[in-house]
């Protein structure tokens, strides 16, 4: 994610990229495969990839599109012209309108042609509660918050926060698994937060 996000700034978005911003996506990247390889970097050499490798790249050229449409630098507007407030709220309406109109006519066509039903679903409020949390959670509060971090801190150092996410995911399952963290994971964070550091010094 740094890398597209460096390279579609410099590409579309008359961004240029520093040294340091090239440096600390190196060692962020390097923290990734860190965690990927659980220490273990020959291991590396294992790995095959399908196609659904293929759709996450695209999906991050997307994201990082997305991430510099919603950033406008200090001074691109006109002192007369109104402050665009209400971006980010567009582009997740139109997520929305899309992802409903999809998502419906898909199941609809599952339920039409198999006998996939609403009928073996156990309504109640766990699963009401479940609803609650993915469309307040992660289909709003975090939609808001990536918008305000890409306005205060641009999308370039904002994408660079992406890369903790294995981490994230490491210490989830030391809470909800019982993996402990390992050694890996510790030089793993040092790496990416050290390119996250690097990455925005002026």
């Amino acid at each position: 994610m740094p890398m597209w996000m460096l390279a579609t700034g410099a590409l579309f978005f008359n961004q240029r990229i520093t040294r340091m911003q090239v440096v600390g996506a190196i060692l962020s990247m390097a923290g990734v495969l860190v965690v990927l390889s659980r220490g273990q970097l020959a291991w590396l050499a294992n790995v095959h990839f399908v196609a659904g490798d293929f759709y996450m790249v695209l999906a991050s050229i997307a994201w990082a599109f997305y991430s510099w449409m919603l950033f406008q630098p200090a001074g691109s507007q006109p002192k007369d012209a109104p402050e665009i407030r209400s971006d980010w709220a567009a582009f997740l309406m139109a997520q929305m309108v899309f992802g409903l109109g999809w998502s419906v006519a898909l199941a609809g066509g599952e339920w039409a042609l198999t006998s996939a039903s609403t009928s073996g679903i156990s309504w109640g409020w766990p699963l009401a509660a479940a609803l609650l949390y993915v469309a307040l959670g992660p289909a709003l509060l975090a939609y808001r918050c990536w918008g305000l971090g890409v306005q205060r801190a641009g999308p370039a150092i904002a994408g660079f926060f992406s890369n903790l996410t294995p981490l994230f995911a490491a210490v989830l399952s030391a809470a909800f698994l019982g993996e402990l963290p390992q050694l890996y994971h510790a030089a793993a964070f040092m790496l990416i937060a050290g390119g996250i550091v690097v990455s925005s010094r002026k």
